[in-house]
């Protein structure tokens, strides 16, 4: 089995809230399984800033490249919104520039050592030393898939 260490992120877009982007948010939820007569209410307006950018000056969006992180439901032209205020604890997921190369991975820190883990197993984790070139640039906070292209 060969194992993948050249995940990158393919682009990097900046943030600037313009206007509030207000869309109908249903009183009732959808069902998943069989389908049931659901209320039609509309119980408020949502603004997707509001529900997706919790910190408008440290935010920023990412154009994932590659597979290394499917198992994490994080897909190949997926678009993550990316927090830089926030910090990057055990288990979270990161954006990194490892040796000036940008990637996506979880951070996982056991017994005082570091690294950057896919969520898929062609790939190797990468061991984080302070001799590495690596820099946390963010949080992901969430994930936009495209269903239709």
């Amino acid at each position: 089995m060969s194992v993948k260490t050249d995940a990158t992120i393919a682009a990097v877009f900046g943030f600037e809230r313009k206007a509030k982007m207000v869309r109908p948010l249903f009183l009732c939820g959808v069902s998943a399984g069989f389908p049931s007569p659901a209320d039609d209410y509309i119980d408020r307006l949502l603004d997707l800033n509001e529900l997706l950018i919790k910190n408008p000056p440290a935010t920023y969006f990412v154009k994932v490249a590659g597979d290394s992180m499917t198992g994490a439901g994080i897909n190949d032209g997926d678009t993550l919104i990316v927090d830089r205020s926030l910090e990057a604890t055990n288990g979270k997921i990161v954006i990194a520039a490892v040796q000036g190369e940008l990637t996506v991975k979880r951070l996982v820190k056991t017994n005082g050592a570091c690294r950057l883990v896919a969520e898929n197993a062609d790939y190797a984790p990468l061991e984080i030393t302070e001799e590495s070139q690596c820099e946390i640039w963010g949080v992901v906070t969430s994930v936009i898939h495209q269903f239709e292209k």
